[in-house]
């Protein structure tokens, strides 16, 4: 029963620390719960929650050619996802927070295509996996004393680490989220949009750097 509770309390940790970082998946979360309210925002969690379990379980399988060929090519890795970010933050800056409150914009949305959102954005920086095989150290999670059905519960415990997490953060904005004008939603828009911007750009400058010197 203890390595039972160990691995589920673990698995808890684990899933917060992964899904924790502000990255572009916390910027558009955030971003979508202001402008559309929290259970939009909270299908997205819900697809960042699942890829960061896919990897996980990559991880936790012993797909050791999955983490030798993304270590070998994470450089270019890296320099592909900031290209795409940067694309995605520059069409943020320039559009209008307001076009994307009005009625049509506003009007209820399959939750199959925020969930997918979250998932794709997620599943697209496959450098997570490195973050992943840290955090299964620290904790040893692998050690060899658990048996299946303790690993089993250890991912799923990870699942309910990462969702609430999401849980908590669209909670949480959409209870401030009235507070906010339309100046401030073009204010959050461009601020979000050029801290996205700026990770791109890092991103790009490191990764190529490292692939031409």
């Amino acid at each position: 029963m203890s390595l039972l509770l160990e691995i589920v309390f673990s698995g808890l940790v684990i899933g917060i620390l992964v899904s924790a970082p502000m990255g572009p998946i916390g910027m558009l979360i955030i971003r979508r719960t202001l402008i559309r309210g929290r259970w939009p925002a909270f299908y997205t969690g819900i697809g960042a929650a699942l890829s960061d379990v896919t990897y996980c379980l990559l991880v936790g399988l012993g797909l050791s050619f999955v983490t030798d060929f993304i270590e070998s090519h994470q450089h270019l890795l890296q320099v592909l996802g900031s290209v795409v970010l940067l694309i995605y933050a520059g069409y943020l800056f320039g559009s209008n927070p307001s076009r994307s409150i009005t009625p049509r914009a506003l009007r209820p949305m399959a939750p199959w295509r925020d969930f997918a959102s979250g998932f794709l954005l997620t599943f697209s920086n496959p450098l997570i996996l490195f973050l992943i095989i840290g955090l299964f150290a620290r904790f040893t999670f692998q050690a060899t004393c658990y048996e299946w059905w303790h690993k089993t519960a250890g991912y799923v415990a990870i699942a309910g680490g990462a969702l609430g997490w999401w849980f908590m953060v669209t909670w949480f904005v959409n209870k401030v989220r009235h507070h906010f004008n339309m100046r401030s939603l073009w204010l959050i828009n461009k601020i979000i949009a050029s801290v996205l911007m700026l990770m791109g750009a890092v991103g790009l400058f490191s990764g190529l750097r490292a692939l031409l010197f």
